[in-house]
Formats: C-alpha cells, sequence, structure tokens
C-alpha cells in the first residue's frame, strides 16, 4: 500500500490500518479467532479525521480506546501517529456490531471480549451494564 499519485498513503487504508489495530488488540487478548468465533464484528460506522499525510516508509503506529460499549456494539477509536510525531497524523473511530456468524442478528458481546475492552475503556465512555438491556 506505497504512495498513491499524490506522494502519499490514500485515505481509504487508515480505514485498513483501522480494522488491523482494532482485529490486532482483540486477537492479542484472545477473544477473536477469525475462523471459529461465535461471534463476529460487523463495521457499521466509521470515520476519520486526517491532520497530516502518512508517507512510505514512515512508520505508523496507532492507539486506542473503547468509548462506548454497550450489549452488542463497540465504538473504538484509534489515533495513527506518524514516526516519533507525538501528535496524531489522523484520529477516527470505527463502530463494531456483533452479530451470531450463522445467523448474521447482533448477539451480545461475550463476557471474555466485554472484559478485554473494558481494559482500554476510556475513563469517560459509555458502559452500558448488560443486565439492564434487552
Amino acid at each position: 500500500m506505497d504512495n498513491d499519485i499524490y506522494a502519499h498513503v490514500n485515505n481509504v487504508v487508515y480505514y485498513s490500518f483501522f480494522d488491523t489495530v482494532v482485529n490486532g488488540f482483540l486477537m492479542e487478548r484472545g477473544v477473536l479467532d477469525l475462523e471459529t468465533c461465535p461471534a463476529i464484528g460487523l463495521v457499521v460506522e466509521t470515520c476519520c479525521q486526517y491532520f497530516e499525510p502518512v508517507s512510505f516508509p514512515d512508520t505508523v503506529h496507532a492507539g486506542l480506546r473503547v468509548s462506548r460499549i454497550g450489549r452488542s456494539s463497540v465504538r473504538y477509536e484509534v489515533g495513527l501517529f506518524r514516526n516519533d510525531s507525538p501528535s496524531a497524523a489522523a484520529q477516527g473511530h470505527f463502530v463494531h456490531v456483533y452479530v451470531d456468524r450463522a445467523r448474521r442478528r447482533p448477539t451480545e458481546l461475550p463476557p471474555s471480549m466485554r472484559t478485554a475492552l473494558l481494559d482500554i475503556a476510556s475513563a469517560d465512555a459509555e458502559l452500558i451494564p448488560k443486565e439492564t438491556l434487552s
């Protein structure tokens, strides 16, 4: 995914970075197996703000946090940092709705996933207790 005609990484690649950091975190925590998990996350909303271009061969670092955990949905927030810059080159969010793999209908977040997500929830995250949801 080298530089495009404008000498920077194309905007669509940033969404790929978002997807990679979210799924990488979940796999690292052992709560996502892409082939066997009964609940899978489908992207229903995404947004990105761009502040400065990223160009190959820059190194891109990602910061990840959760700002909302619902019964079956999660809002992830991602910051992308270029090389050693302390300022984000881009920031955005990704909303996953977790669905049953076979039926593709919303399903409750697995307890182990909820626990992993709470570890990276922001201090002001909206946390919906699962027992209050129908």
